[in-house]
């Protein structure tokens, strides 16, 4: 039982009798001139997965994959570590061996040199540099709180004289300037008033009669634009939404609706296409089979295999056995010439230590593979005491 509530499947719209009456002849007329395409189609798919699987990928392993990577493998690899190994022998060794024994020893006494030079540079400001600088300082010191005194003692001569300049300056402002500038003023109030008193009148007269010219502007405006709207109106706007409702907006659901229906058409003929293809193409594989491959099988099987398997067998019988005989025998001749060589070259050594050391020597050695290799009456039993607790 489901726990959320599914949602409710949306009722498809009502079709019209025209869409039922366009659908049929159009999937009959789309199906009969899909189906070529659609079976041509998928031929030209089998061929080209054919090419692709059969044909291009051989090729392209045989021309290209395995070329390049034997030359991988067997050219360029060998190559890079043969160019590996020169620049090794040939640039690292000898710029290794000039670093540690060259360079290193010469750094360091380079190092050394200039620590050296440090030092007595140190040694030369400290002892030297600085005690100079520090009397040159206070010779400087000296001269500045002479010049600052100075500049002091003229600074105050000079700000004494700039007071008296300004206290006459603001004498001769208080007394002489200020009573003429107070006289302009009221001099060009008055001019003001009466300026006022005479143009003021003419100003409002100007802005009345400019208001006026405006609102009939305005006024004459207004009635062309709504003339002008009226005129395109009628004459562009109503017969073209006239010419949108009842004839271009019909057209145009007609059109869609051949137009939805031929896509449909369209996708159903090329689903129904596809499965006639698939049957025909069945068919043809099939007659191709009983026709071509079966024969081809059944020759290959109660024929060739048979014919095949006697000439395997005669081959092994009358050519590899013989051979892997020979070979046998071959090898068994060759490692008992070889055990005879090892036994004689161990004879050979035997008796040359023995003329060396005498027969102690093989005594010894003869010993020593008794107790390697024990023999069979000393092998382990269950039956037999070997501790040394049990042993006789």
């Amino acid at each position: 039982m489901d726990l959320e509530k599914q949602p409710a499947p949306q009722a498809s719209p009502p079709e019209g009798c025209l869409t039922v009456a366009i659908r049929i002849p159009v999937r009959i007329v789309v199906l009969v001139l899909v189906v070529p395409v659609r079976i041509v189609w998928d031929a030209f798919v089998v061929v080209g997965r054919f090419l692709r699987d059969r044909v291009l990928r051989p090729l392209w392993r045989a021309l290209v994959v395995w070329p390049c990577a034997a030359l991988w493998r067997y050219v360029v690899v060998p190559l890079a570590k043969a160019v590996g190994w020169l620049g090794k022998m040939l640039v690292v060794i000898p710029l290794v061996a000039l670093y540690r024994y060259v360079l290193t020893p010469v750094g360091h006494g380079v190092a050394w040199v200039v620590r050296g030079i440090v030092a007595g540079l140190v040694w030369v400001y400290a002892r030297v540099l600085t005690p100079v600088g520090r009397g040159i300082v206070w010779l400087l010191k000296g001269l500045g709180a002479v010049l600052v005194r100075i500049v002091t003692l003229v600074g105050h001569g000079v700000a004494w004289v700039a007071r008296g300049i300004v206290a006459g300056l603001a004498w001769v402002y208080a007394r002489l300037f200020t009573p003429v500038g107070r006289g302009i003023v009221w001099l060009l109030k008055g001019v003001g008033a009466v300026l006022a008193w005479i143009f003021t009148p003419i100003g409002r007269a100007i802005v009345w009669c400019a208001r006026g010219l405006a609102w009939l502007a305005g006024a004459v405006a207004t009635g062309i634009g709504v003339a002008l709207y009226w005129i395109a109106r009628i004459l562009l706007v109503l017969p073209a939404v006239a010419l949108w409702r009842w004839i271009l907006a019909p057209v145009g659901r007609v059109l869609a609706v051949v137009g939805r229906e031929v896509w449909d058409a369209l996708g159903h003929a090329w689903r129904i296409a596809g499965h006639i293809s698939l049957a025909v193409g069945r068919f043809l594989a099939t007659l191709l089979r009983w026709i071509f491959v079966e024969p081809v099988r059944w020759v290959y099987r109660e024929v060739l295999t048979p014919v095949g398997h006697v000439i395997r067998d005669v081959i092994r019988d009358m050519v590899l056995r013989p051979v892997a005989e020979a070979a046998r025998s071959v090898g068994r001749i060759t490692r008992a010439t070889l055990a005879s060589a090892r036994e004689s070259a161990r004879q050979a050594r035997a008796d040359f230590r023995r003329m060396l050391f005498g027969d102690a020597a093989g005594t010894r050695e003869r010993e020593a593979v008794a107790r390697r290799e024990p023999t069979g009456a000393d092998t382990r039993t269950l039956g037999s005491s070997t501790t040394a607790l049990t042993k006789d």
